[in-house]
């Protein structure tokens, strides 16, 4: 993943075998990103909660759990997000989990907690499926931060960038409309260009999809047999009849 800007320092809390630390992020500097180490079971669960609570009612309904540097996470623990998500979902928001390590990760499909919480392997991926959500041009919005807005071009200028735009897009076939805006499949979350391929060819297997994923069309996107395995479990395409549904669905 590369580097990315982020907001100020926010906040940082020591607690009794946890640490949480506390940053506003995303282009609308609106996303919180809580970064979590040690022990999170039913005696530090509690001051976990009480921090996510405060930044909901401070308003705040998109949240990214970074988990990178916690050994572990009991159910009680499990509980704090996922006591959550109803009520951020219902003001359009989400909270998404990423970095697992392997033990924690384990424990989190066993309880089949990875059927309700949404999990990235990287930030950049969790931060992509939030803009790309609400419509925000995710090919120009690589910063956390929101960026510094720049003069207007002329008029003539504004003509010319937009006839080669129009160019552009007919050159390229694969491009999606957000909102108003065209994105190119490349540059899409890669759920996001799963669920394309599922639309447009509901019979690819997990082989296939890796394989497709890996093209000019897509970027040249790299995702392991299994790790891609999890992913599609997540979006409830594991299955052939998954996809099928999916794709009459559409």
């Amino acid at each position: 993943m590369r580097p990315c800007r982020e907001a100020s320092f926010n906040s940082w809390a020591p607690m009794e075998g946890i640490s949480v630390q506390v940053d506003q992020i995303g282009t609308l500097n609106d996303i919180a990103l809580f970064r979590v180490g040690g022990f999170v079971d039913t005696t530090t669960s509690p001051e976990l909660q009480q921090r996510l609570f405060q930044h909901i009612q401070e308003g705040t309904a998109q949240f990214i759990v970074d988990l990178a540097a916690v050994q572990y996470v009991s159910s009680a623990g499990w509980g704090v997000f996922v006591g959550e998500i109803r009520g951020l979902r219902e003001r359009g928001g989400d909270l998404k989990i990423i970095h697992m390590t392997p033990e924690v990760y384990e424990v989190f499909a066993m309880l089949e907690f990875d059927r309700i919480l949404a999990y990235h392997d990287s930030l950049e991926e969790a931060l992509n499926d939030f803009e790309y959500a609400r419509g925000v041009d995710i090919t120009a919005a690589r910063m956390l931060q929101p960026v510094a807005v720049a003069p207007q071009p002329s008029e003539r200028v504004q003509k010319a960038e937009a006839t080669a735009a129009q160019k552009s897009d007919v050159m390229s076939p694969h491009l999606t409309a957000v909102r108003g805006r065209e994105i190119r499949d490349a540059d899409l979350p890669i759920a996001e260009k799963i669920k394309k391929m599922v639309v447009e060819n509901p019979a690819m297997g997990t082989w296939s999809i890796k394989r497709t994923l890996y093209s000019p069309r897509f970027g040249y996107t790299k995702i392991g047999y299994f790790k891609l395995r999890r992913l599609l479990k997540r979006l409830s395409l594991s299955s052939k009849k998954q996809r099928y549904r999916y794709y009459r669905s559409r």
